[in-house]
């Protein structure tokens, strides 16, 4: 894995880097293995992973049927929201967006800050922010046109993004914003407030909205109270410990344990771990880092999502065998598809050899081919966890420690380009990272 990261200078030589890529290795080589052995991938349990979606049509058959509205709003009801509610606007801005590295350190941080600011006084000193939108912006959307975002209102944007901008005037720029998205250099283009014909309609959709959320809230408070959910002891404990290790291996006697009891049900361990194994890494790290009441509201989620399914059916709009089958089917060839893309599908073997180390020259190709761009990223979500049944494979601190000294070694190492030579730009020991001797 050093030898692949040490011509990609782009990805730096950091934990999160190595543990991200080291996690894509591991699942590309589980999806060679597992297509080798059987393309229709017949131990893998599908019915599970493609439940959620599954029940949240049932779930949409049931809200349409017993949700109920007044749909009537006159507009003397609209005007009255118009009057009373922030001034409506419409803005125009253009920005330049630098991303912070993964997990980031402070050092990290700062270099990023300190070359936003660098670009800002080259934009006073007289440079165009379009042209310097263009060569710089993360956002490579908007960087095509200049770091246009076109018009938006409000709400549509982050908060800092959003209190920033309502602070210039046209032609200002703000000094730099951070958001969850990265650090931002904004430049307002236009602001308009918009007249009350122009917006009628979305202040009816609004309403609207409101009045179905208020509803259907209310009906899925009057489902959870009849089943009077609770959860068991140490829940909390649990779904934490399966966050941190979702491919935990699990006994039958722990894949059955409740973590929640309602009424003619449960939640169980096996559940939660199926749903986190779907979620991305991001969404782990918050169910890690919640507070009790966060985690109260993760698994109420899971419990109406029960409750609401087992309502549908009894009102008769249970799946259809087909539906099921249907669903599955599709998500086993969205799986082989993505053997097929990686190239993983039909692996070359020399004669005699081993399917190890075909799979390892193959998942070599695939992860420099994505590393490069050639090849689009593919993850496999919840997918991985059940080819992983098994597999020793996972990701250790001293392997990841050895990799990031190993490329920092190799990238000093290594020999300048000719272009590099000629254009001054090699500096071998200025990208080394040391391991102290």
């Amino acid at each position: 894995m050093a030898e692949l990261l040490v011509n990609e200078e782009r990805l730096p030589a950091q934990v999160g880097v190595i543990e991200q890529v080291a996690d894509l290795w591991i699942q590309y080589a589980l999806l060679g293995a597992a297509f080798a052995e059987d393309t229709t991938f017949s131990d893998i349990e599908f019915e599970p992973l493609v439940r959620q979606q599954l029940d949240q049509f049932m779930i949409f058959q049931l809200r349409d049927s017993v949700v109920q509205i007044d749909t009537l709003i006159l507009d003397d009801e609209l005007q009255d929201i118009y009057a009373t509610d922030d001034i409506p606007l419409e803005i125009r801005s253009r920005h330049i967006l630098l991303q912070y590295p993964p997990n980031a350190s402070a050092a990290e941080r700062g270099g990023v800050r300190a070359q936003l600011q660098a670009i800002r006084d080259r934009i006073v000193a007289g440079e165009t922010f379009e042209s310097l939108a263009a060569q710089f912006s993360h956002d490579r959307g908007s960087a095509a046109a200049g770091g246009d975002l076109g018009f938006f209102g409000r709400g549509d944007m982050l908060a800092p993004f959003e209190q920033a901008v309502l602070a210039l005037e046209p032609g200002e720029m703000s000094d730099l914003v951070e958001t969850s998205a990265g650090l931002h250099l904004i430049r307002l283009e236009e602001k308009r407030i918009q007249g009350f014909d122009e917006i009628a309609e979305g202040l009816r959709q609004n309403v609207l909205n409101e009045r179905y959320a208020l509803a259907e809230s209310t009906y899925i408070a009057g489902v959870e109270t009849r089943a009077n959910a609770t959860p068991t002891e140490s829940a909390s404990e649990v779904v934490r410990e399966l966050a941190r290790n979702p491919g935990v291996r699990l006994s039958g006697r722990a894949r059955n344990r409740a973590v929640f009891e309602y009424g003619g049900g449960e939640i169980t361990v096996r559940e939660v771990q199926f749903v986190l194994q779907s979620q991305p890494a991001e969404f782990r790290d918050r169910v890690i880092e919640g507070d009790e009441e966060e985690i109260d509201r993760f698994l109420r989620q899971l419990v109406q999502r029960e409750l609401l399914a087992g309502e549908a059916v009894a009102m008769g709009f249970e799946t259809p065998v087909e539906r099921v089958d249907s669903a599955i089917a599709a998500a086993r060839a969205q799986l082989s598809g993505a053997a097929e893309l990686l190239g993983l599908a039909s692996i070359d073997r020399a004669p005699g050899e081993d399917l190890e180390p075909a799979v390892a020259r193959a998942v070599l190709e695939a992860v420099g081919k994505v590393l490069t761009g050639a090849t689009e990223m593919v993850q496999l979500g919840g997918i991985q966890y059940q080819l992983q049944e098994g597999s020793p494979s996972a990701v250790y601190d001293r392997g990841v420690g050895e990799a990031i000294l190993r490329i920092g070694q190799l990238r000093a190492n290594r020999s300048a380009s000719i272009l590099e030579e000629a254009s001054g730009t090699a500096d071998p020991a200025g990208d080394t990272i040391s391991d102290g001797r």
